[in-house]
């Protein structure tokens, strides 16, 4: 028998089998038995169960076709949260906390580098002053290439749009606390009734309000893989020679550079420093390479 695990704690996992059936099971001993880097089950996972007396064991684990990776503060330990998931909605506020640039580059290459495409939503385009933030955010990405929602879980504009997006397959929304990620799912299916947090009146930023991972079922037929907050939007597990690739608009530029392996830092006769130049890559875009590229290659560094 084959399913889907929905949700996990405890040392219980909840898991969606091919015909609807939702039901309880443990891990086998074996599966508990690893080396250092053995990889815990996690939502998303595809597994096959037997049942065992009464209750139901998960045998095995079916290869990933992608992991949504989340690298811990120490940068050495990198935590699966969700695997074989199709789409990432990368979720920002045009306010309230007010979005950047830079931040919506680190989303969109946490989706790139976990190879799940990725879509820009920017929230709260209802509230005064939003559009001056929201419209030039729409157009630089938009002319990258990237779909861009603007919505309002608030006052329910574009909430319809996003849910045709998100009623097939399995997606997940990624972005910081307090940009009204559950606002969001509650507005499409007012049943799910998820919990939301309030900005902190202390810092402006958004508080938690997942806590366990888990897989929500829409009404529509879709499912969201349901996170907690990423209070540092920080992507793992990708070196820097493969960085370039997950700024699409560098792609066409990679065959120019006169220097093959060419890290786009430093090196003469680029193509990509050379689109930047002329304008056609933005200078926040490049930037926001160079900065992840550092990082990176500290990562690769260190281990």
């Amino acid at each position: 028998m084959i399913g889907v695990v929905d949700q996990t704690g405890g040392g219980s996992y909840r898991v969606r089998l091919e015909d609807g059936l939702v039901v309880e099971a443990s891990l086998r001993g074996r599966l508990k038995v690893g080396g250092a880097k053995k990889e815990r089950v996690v939502i998303g996972d595809r597994v096959s169960l037997e049942q065992s007396g009464e209750g139901w064991a998960i045998e095995g684990v079916e290869q990933r076709t992608t992991e949504l990776v989340r690298r811990s503060r120490s940068k050495r330990v990198h935590k699966v949260l969700a695997a074989n998931l199709d789409r990432s909605f990368m979720v920002v506020a045009a306010k309230d906390p007010q979005a950047n640039p830079e931040l919506v580059d680190r989303l969109l290459l946490l989706g790139e580098s976990s190879r799940i495409k990725p879509t820009l939503v920017i929230n709260k385009v209802d509230l005064p002053g939003a559009g001056e933030v929201a419209e030039p955010l729409k157009n630089l990405y938009e002319s990258i290439g990237y779909l861009v929602l603007l919505v309002s879980a608030a006052a329910g504009v574009g909430v319809d749009r996003l849910e045709e997006e998100l009623c097939s397959g399995t997606s997940t929304l990624i972005g910081p606390s307090g940009v009204g990620k559950s606002s969001l799912l509650n507005a499409i299916d007012p049943e799910l009734e998820l919990r939301t947090g309030e900005l902190s009146r202390k810092g402006g930023t958004g508080r938690h309000t997942t806590v366990n991972a888990r897989i929500i079922s829409l009404n529509c037929g879709g499912f969201v893989a349901d996170t907690p907050g990423f209070g540092d939007i920080a992507f793992a597990g990708i070196p820097p020679s493969e960085l370039d690739h997950c700024f699409p608009e560098f792609r066409e530029h990679l065959a120019l550079c006169r220097f093959r392996g060419c890290s786009h830092v430093s090196e003469p006769d680029c193509g990509v420093q050379a689109a930047v130049e002329k304008g056609v890559i933005p200078t926040t875009r490049f930037r926001s390479y160079l900065k992840a590229h550092s990082e990176a290659a500290d990562l690769s560094y260190y281990g």
